[in-house]
């Protein structure tokens, strides 16, 4: 009878969950996108002659390769909100794509002359807050992925919080594409890099302390 009893209760603190639609949530997802992206033309700080970037290789190469490592990790993220999904496999793929894209980067790069080259196109001072505003820009589409996150059922806490990380962190990078005033395709790897990865890290350790899914 008590069993019965405390059934009876905790059923009575139930209330009807809406059944999540993956296209609402990637649509959600897109309108986010689009607005920030659209918030840096408008504020004007993407380039002025951006006519003339356009036209150039390493412009190419950045906005194709972040933005096929966001849509396809966005879209795994998505899909990893339903319990029933494993992106164990897509993962590998997804390690593929980025590989890939670092390595035709690098390949456009070039070996530097020198320590001193490789400091100078480095430029760490000017890289430092291209990593910091990588960072800031990947904070929109982390909230909107972490919010989407908490209405659905997410049961691997590894990589669901990767995915996330890696996400946010493409399409911050990919915004800032616009903005940023360098082109050397040796600079992008590394800073791009740096603040990527500090983002993708972070959330791969710290979203599963602070979340509740």
């Amino acid at each position: 009878m008590k069993l019965d009893s405390l059934i009876d209760q905790l059923a009575g603190d139930l209330a009807p969950v809406r059944p999540r639609r993956f296209w609402v949530d990637a649509s959600i997802m897109a309108l986010v996108a689009v607005i920030e992206l659209a918030l840096l033309f408008a504020i004007g700080f993407a380039h002025l002659d951006m006519h003339r970037m356009m036209t150039q290789p390493t412009m190419g190469w950045r906005i194709v390769s972040l933005g096929v490592i966001s849509l396809v990790s966005g879209f795994l993220a998505v899909r990893s909100f339903d319990p029933a999904y494993s992106a164990r496999s897509a993962l590998r793929w997804l390690a593929l794509i980025i590989a890939i894209c670092l390595a035709s980067g690098i390949v456009m790069a070039g070996l530097p002359a020198g320590a001193a080259s490789l400091m100078q196109r480095l430029d760490w001072r000017s890289g430092v807050q291209c990593a910091s505003k990588i960072v800031l820009l990947s904070i929109p589409p982390l909230l909107a992925l972490a919010m989407l996150g908490r209405r659905g059922a997410p049961t691997d806490m590894r990589r669901t919080p990767l995915l996330i990380g890696l996400a946010a962190a493409a399409w911050g990078a990919f915004v800032f594409i616009f903005a940023c005033p360098f082109n050397d395709p040796l600079y992008i790897v590394v800073w791009y890099g740096v603040g990527c990865g500090i983002v993708t890290l972070a959330c791969r350790f710290l979203l599963p302390r602070f979340a509740r899914w």
